[in-house]
Order: C-alpha cells, then sequence, then structure tokens
C-alpha cells in the first residue's frame, strides 16, 4: 500500500500525516508530495525522515491513494493523472464536488455508494460534513424539507495566512491581511467569494453539496456563512423543519447513537459544544437541541467540529480507510 499526501506542506495536509498517524492507517510507502518550491524540503514522520517530491514524480511512481489538499487548479490539473495512473484520488478542494461523475462522500452517511471504478473522490467542504452527519440518520427517519443555517467559522478555514492576521492583530503587529478587514475582536459575514444571487461560494456549497449528500432534491437549504476569531473548529446554528413529527428525545437518542458524533446537552450544568472543546477532536459535537416553538415539525440544534479534522484531514483519511477496508483499491 503506497499512499500519497499532496500538499503536505500545507495545514491541511499536515493534519492529514497527523490524522494517518493516530488512526494507526497501514501503508508500505509513504510519498510527500508538494510545488516545486517546497520539493527536497524534509520532514519527520513516524520517525523516518522523508523529502518532499513534486507532482510528476509523485505520478510516475503510482500511489495507490494519493490525499490532495492543493487547491483546485492543482486538482484539476493533476486529480486525472494520477487516476489514469491507476490511483485512488481523494480531493479536499471544490473541484469536483459538483461533478456529476464524482461521488461526494461522507462515509458514515453515504460511504456504500463508492465503488471499485471510482477514481476520483470528492471530500466535502468543511461546514458541509459536520451538518450532514447529523442530519443524514436525521433525514432517513423523518425526512427533511428545510434546512437554515448560519456558521461561525474558525480562521483555520482560510489557512496559515488568516491564522497569522488574527494572532498578529491580537499582539499589536502589523502583517499581511488575509482578509479585507480586521478579524480581531471582529466578525465577517463573507466567506469566499460573493455569487450573483449575493450569496457567497461558502453558502452555495453547502446548499449544493448537502443536496447531491443526501441525493434528495427535495431538501432545501439556506445557509449564512460567518468568520469568527476562534482556532479550535466551526460552530453552526442548524433550523431543521421535517417532513413529520418527531420525538424530541428519539431525536436526541438517534443523534447519539449515530457514528462520529457526540451529543453534548445537559443545558442545565452548562454543558454544550464548542470549538474550545472539539479542536484536535475527529468526532462532530451536537447540543442545544430543542423543538422550534414558532414551527411544527421544526428542530433547533447547535453542531461544532474540528474543521481541520473532520471537516477535512479526517473525513478524507476515512474515505481511504474505507476503500481499503472494501478492497476498493488496485
Amino acid at each position: 500500500m503506497k499512499i500519497a499526501v499532496v500538499g503536505a506542506t500545507g495545514l491541511v495536509g499536515q493534519e492529514m500525516l497527523r490524522v494517518i498517524e493516530q488512526r494507526n492507517v497501514q501503508f508500505d510507502e509513504l510519498l510527500l508530495v508538494a510545488s516545486e518550491r517546497s520539493v527536497g524540503k524534509e520532514y519527520t514522520f513516524k520517525g523516518k525522515t522523508y523529502k518532499v517530491i513534486g507532482l510528476k514524480d509523485a505520478v510516475d511512481q503510482k500511489p495507490d491513494i494519493a490525499l490532495f489538499s492543493a487547491g483546485g487548479s492543482t486538482s484539476l490539473e493533476w486529480a486525472p493523472k494520477f487516476a489514469e495512473a491507476g490511483t485512488v484520488v481523494i480531493d479536499n478542494s471544490s473541484a469536483w464536488r459538483m461533478d456529476p461523475e464524482k461521488k461526494l462522500i461522507v462515509p458514515e452517511v453515504n460511504g456504500s455508494d463508492l465503488r471499485i471504478d471510482d477514481r476520483i473522490i470528492a471530500n466535502p467542504n468543511c461546514s458541509t460534513i459536520q451538518m450532514v452527519l447529523v442530519l443524514g440518520p436525521l433525514h432517513k427517519k423523518y425526512g427533511i424539507n428545510r434546512v437554515v443555517v448560519s456558521t461561525y467559522q474558525s480562521v483555520t478555514g482560510s489557512g496559515k495566512k488568516a491564522v497569522d492576521q488574527m494572532m498578529n492583530e491580537r499582539a499589536g503587529v502589523e502583517g499581511e491581511m488575509a482578509y479585507p478587514y480586521k478579524i480581531d475582536m471582529n466578525v465577517l459575514p463573507h466567506i469566499d467569494v460573493f455569487q450573483e444571487n449575493d450569496y457567497t461560494k461558502e453558502e452555495m456549497k453547502m446548499v449544493k453539496e448537502t443536496v447531491k449528500i443526501l441525493q434528495d432534491e427535495n431538501v432545501k437549504v439556506t445557509a449564512t456563512c460567518v468568520r469568527i476569531p476562534t482556532i479550535g473548529g466551526h460552530s453552526e446554528s442548524v433550523n431543521i423543519e421535517f417532513d413529520n413529527e418527531f420525538d424530541l428525545e428519539e431525536v436526541k437518542s438517534i443523534i447519539a447513537k449515530t457514528p462520529g458524533v457526540i451529543l453534548e446537552d445537559d443545558p442545565k450544568n452548562n454543558i454544550y459544544p464548542m470549538p474550545l472543546n472539539s479542536h484536535q477532536k475527529d468526532e462532530v459535537f451536537v447540543g442545544r437541541v430543542r423543538r422550534d416553538e414558532t414551527q411544527p415539525k421544526s428542530l433547533n440544534l447547535w453542531i461544532v467540529a474540528d474543521n481541520l479534522r473532520k471537516g477535512a484531514a479526517t473525513n478524507a483519511v476515512q474515505i481511504a480507510e474505507f476503500m481499503m477496508e472494501n478492497s476498493l483499491v488496485f
């Protein structure tokens, strides 16, 4: 088993390596792949030193699985070349997510859709992953008519430059700006670029990806995505209108039994999910579960997850594990 991590020097690439180590993913050979400016850099992984190689070199070595986190343009150019060499590409960018020929996968929700001829598999957007992991079993039980979601997203979702901006501002140091405005002590209702409909690309990702993963065009989603000055993970306030009536305790039981989800819902003792506690964890945390008293068959809940873990690296590695465990890699 030969595994390549493409974009190995970036925030998500480094997190992928941590997840591979912590989950004890078995491999015989590991390739660390990055752009030409990083070729030759050395990284230590599990006590062994690896030199970063370039994309062409990596394709020539025909890895069994390539975990991509190198941006959309790199993926559009290079993922097909890896796939032609027989590699299973699991891509973290938005390049392939809405391609009707490519699967968009959260293993706990729709991993069973994967087949041996899937050579390019899309990893969903971070904010979509944590929400859909909770929506999936509830949709099966009650049917979802409409979802209204507002996100509170960590600066880590914008990469190292954004983290540096926030920490520089906190320290009173001039530095490069990742955002059009100050982020420390501020909130930006602006993630990714604005579209013609005045929604941002991030918001429309949540709309379209949720429908594709749940495989139900009747599920209506509307989103407002907001950047806040935190590091530990993304938070989401989610309002769900079901097709059918529900029992609140049954809802909580379904959430608590969902693989990869932890229910933290004890308001009397101030227990609810927070990014401070989700940091470096693979699970999705759910709390503040309660009826919407203004609308029939409707529910409010709060979802938190580390966007670099389950929202990116962990989900990608879980897809790789699923492909290996089900003999879908050749």
